[in-house]
């Protein structure tokens, strides 16, 4: 029952333990895959091009730990920014690399900004970059001290392949 939903490509409960598996094992082969999951290797090619095409998919990039590369302070800044501003200013945070993702928020700020940074200077270097950006007016930032629960999709996926 591969269909469209209200928010957006529907997954079925095959297309979410195939995604699982390839969220425990990204370098696992479509060969791998199927015989995993008992089905013949064009339904699990099938699947993967079709979610990628849908959207659904959108690689299979490795999950790195920033506090290893170096970037063990994160951070979320909320901006105020001028109106009619938002698709530059969204621009000029994408081109700072301390910039992990960038949500256009309803409420007091207009941009949710996640940044990194190696140190509290180095964060303040971040933020007077941001700051400098035309069109910001305000920040407000906020430095997060653990992260109990981690970005994740699992239990949705799970909820899903436990449809049959």
């Amino acid at each position: 029952m591969y269909g469209r939903t209200e928010d957006g490509p529907g997954l079925d409960a095959l297309d979410a333990r195939l995604l699982l598996l390839l969220s425990d094992e990204p370098r696992l082969g479509v060969l791998e895959c199927s015989r995993r999951l008992g089905v013949a290797r064009g339904t699990v090619q099938a699947r993967l091009d079709r979610m990628i095409r849908r959207g659904a998919l959108a690689g299979f990039p490795p999950e790195l730990d920033l506090a290893a590369l170096g970037y063990g302070l994160t951070a979320f800044a909320v901006l105020e920014i001028a109106q009619g501003r938002r698709g530059s200013v969204a621009d000029r945070l994408a081109a700072v690399g301390e910039v992990c993702e960038v949500h256009a928020t309803t409420g007091q700020g207009d941009l949710f900004v996640r940044v990194v940074a190696r140190s509290n200077d180095d964060l303040q270097r971040v933020i007077d970059e941001i700051v400098g950006i035309s069109g910001v007016l305000r920040t407000s930032t906020s430095i997060a001290l653990s992260t109990p629960v981690r970005p994740r999709v699992r239990p949705l996926l799970e909820r899903l392949a436990d449809t049959d």
